[in-house]
C-alpha cells in the first residue's frame, strides 16, 4: 500500500481492506510509518519515538490492524511511559497495566503506534507544553492544533492516522477537532469508562474517546468501546441499535436551538464561526428540521467560578500526588507558571467550595435538561475562533493567576464546557472554511445519552456539507509530500 493510498482511507475502509485480504496489516503499518515519519518533524505531535512495532491488539476486532495512537493523559497502556505533558515526570513513568478503555481499544483491533502530545495535565485549549514543545496545526503550522488533544488531532488531520485517542474535560476533544477539521465527539458522562483509576475525573467533567475524520469511524468506534466496567458510578443503557446504523439512517425531524452567544468565558465570536454555524442551520432546515434561536438560561459567572474550582482542585490533587510519589517539591523548575498558579489556587479551596461548585453544576444540568424538553439539539460554533496563533495560549506565563489563565482559555472556547458540566454528548463537525482555508468547527449538543440522535444528524450533515475533499497541505508540503 502506497502512503498516498493509505492517507485516502478512513479507519472503516482500512479495516475492510485488511479483513478482505486486499492488503496486509503490515503493509498498512508500513504506509502509516512512512507518513508519520514524514509529517511529525514538522508537527511535533509525538512525545516519544514512534513504536517500532504496534502494540498488541486483536486482529479480529472491528478495526483489526488499523493504526492508532494514545494521548499522553489519563488513558494508559501497560509498559508505555506516561508523561502527562509535564517535566515532573521526566521522560515518563511506565504504566503497570492497561486502563479499561485501552483494553477495549486493543479488543477493537486498534494497533497503537505512538503516544501523542498534551499540554501540561491537559489544562489548555492549545498544545504547547514546555516539556515537549509546541504541536503545529497541519493546516497552518504557525497556528495551534487546539488542545488538549492537539497531538492526536494534528496526526489525524495530516492523514498520518485515521483515528486517535482523545479526552475532554472542557472541550479537549471538540476544540482540536474544530481547529484541525475533524469529527470530535464528547460522549455522555458514563458512556465510556474512565476506570479503574478514576470514577469521575474533574468532578465528572472529564470523558474519554477519540478524534476521527469521518462520522462512520466515530460511530463504529463508539460501538466498539462504550459500556461500563465493574465499579463505574454511571451506568447508561445500551443503544437500541448500533450507533453505526444511525449514521446512514437519517435523523427524524428535530427541534434545533441555534445559539451563537458563548455559554461561558465572555469572549467575542469570530464572524467566520458564526457564518459556519448559520450555514449549518440552513442545511438543517433544508433537511426538514425546525431551527430557531434559543439558549438555556444560565448564570455564566457562577458556571465559570465552579469550573475554575473543578479544574484547580483537580490540578492540585494531581500535582501534589505526583510530588509525593516522586519525592519532589512542585516549583517553576518542574511546572509551567499557570499550572503552578492553578495548583496553588486549588490548595486554598475548602471542601465547601467543592460542594458549592457541585450545586452550580446541578443547577446548570437541570436548566439544560429542561431546555432539552423543548429542543432536541443545540447548534453552536465549536469555538469562538477558528484557531489560535501559537503562543497565544502558552501556559508558562508568570503574569497570570489561576483566574487569569482560566479566562484566557475560555475567551476562545466559550461553547464547549457546558456539555462537560451537564454530562451531555456534543460533537464538533468541520462544516466551515475561512478565507485562509482553515477549517471551522460547528458543535451539536444533544440531550443526555442521546448520542444516537447526534450521530444520525452528523451523518446527514456530512452528506449535505461534505468535508472529505478538504485536506491540509501545510505539513505535507513542508515534509515534501504534497
Amino acid at each position: 500500500m502506497r502512503a498516498d493510498e493509505y492517507a485516502d482511507h478512513d479507519a472503516t475502509a482500512l479495516a475492510a481492506l485488511i479483513r478482505d485480504g486486499e492488503v496486509s496489516a503490515g503493509e498498512v503499518h508500513a504506509a502509516a510509518a512512512e507518513v508519520i515519519d514524514a509529517v511529525n518533524p514538522t508537527l511535533n505531535a509525538l512525545v516519544q519515538p514512534r513504536f517500532a512495532d504496534p502494540l498488541a491488539h486483536d486482529a479480529a476486532g472491528p478495526f483489526g490492524g488499523v493504526p492508532f495512537a494514545i494521548k499522553d493523559l489519563i488513558l494508559h497502556a501497560e509498559g508505555v511511559p506516561q508523561r502527562a505533558g509535564t517535566r515532573m515526570l521526566g521522560d515518563g513513568v511506565p504504566m503497570p497495566a492497561d486502563s479499561a478503555l485501552m483494553t477495549r481499544f486493543r479488543r477493537a483491533g486498534l494497533a497503537a503506534t505512538g503516544v501523542t502530545a498534551t499540554p501540561e495535565f491537559g489544562f489548555n485549549a492549545s498544545t504547547e507544553p514546555v516539556a515537549t514543545g509546541a504541536v503545529h496545526n497541519p493546516w497552518d503550522t504557525t497556528r495551534s492544533p487546539g488542545g488538549s488533544s492537539g497531538g492526536s488531532a494534528a496526526l489525524v488531520a495530516a492523514r498520518a492516522l485515521p483515528v486517535a485517542h482523545a479526552n475532554d474535560g472542557g472541550g479537549s476533544i471538540r476544540i482540536p477537532a474544530a481547529a484541525c477539521g475533524l469529527v470530535g465527539l464528547k460522549p455522555s458522562l458514563g458512556r465510556v469508562s474512565p476506570g479503574p483509576d478514576y470514577a469521575d475525573p474533574l468532578l465528572g467533567l472529564g470523558v474519554e474517546f477519540a478524534v476521527t475524520r469521518t462520522v462512520r469511524d466515530c460511530a463504529g468506534l463508539l460501538d466498539a468501546v462504550h459500556g461500563s466496567e465493574p465499579g463505574d458510578r454511571h451506568l447508561l443503557p445500551a443503544p437500541g441499535r448500533p450507533f453505526l446504523d444511525e449514521v446512514g439512517a437519517g435523523a427524524a425531524p428535530l427541534r434545533i436551538a441555534l445559539c451563537t452567544t458563548p455559554f461561558s468565558g465572555g469572549g467575542a465570536v469570530d464572524p467566520d464561526c458564526v457564518a459556519a454555524t448559520l450555514v449549518a442551520a440552513r442545511a438543517l432546515e433544508a433537511l426538514g428540521h425546525v431551527v430557531e434561536e434559543a439558549s438555556p438560561e444560565l448564570d455564566a459567572d457562577a458556571v465559570d467560578e465552579a469550573n475554575l474550582v473543578a479544574w484547580t482542585s483537580f490540578l492540585a490533587d494531581g500535582v501534589d500526588g505526583l510530588a509525593a510519589l516522586l519525592g519532589v517539591t512542585p516549583g517553576r523548575d518542574t511546572l509551567e507558571a499557570t499550572t503552578l498558579a492553578c495548583a496553588n489556587h486549588g490548595r486554598e479551596l475548602k471542601a465547601s467550595d467543592l460542594y458549592a461548585a457541585e450545586r452550580t453544576f446541578n443547577t446548570a444540568r437541570r436548566a439544560v435538561a429542561a431546555f432539552h424538553q423543548r429542543h432536541d439539539v443545540v447548534l453552536t460554533p465549536t469555538m469562538n475562533v477558528p484557531n489560535t496563533e501559537l503562543g497565544h495560549l502558552h501556559a508558562d506565563d508568570d503574569s497570570l493567576d489561576a483566574r487569569g489563565w482560566y479566562d484566557r482559555i475560555f475567551a476562545v472556547a466559550g461553547f464547549t464546557a457546558l456539555a462537560n458540566i451537564t454530562g451531555n454528548p456534543a460533537i464538533s463537525l468541520p462544516l466551515g472554511r475561512t478565507a485562509h482555508g482553515w477549517p471551522v468547527g460547528v458543535q451539536l449538543m444533544g440531550a443526555y445519552a442521546a448520542e444516537s440522535t447526534l450521530l444520525a444528524l452528523a451523518g446527514d450533515l456530512e452528506r449535505a456539507l461534505p468535508w472529505a475533499a478538504h485536506r491540509p497541505e501545510a505539513a505535507l508540503a513542508e515534509a515534501g509530500r504534497a
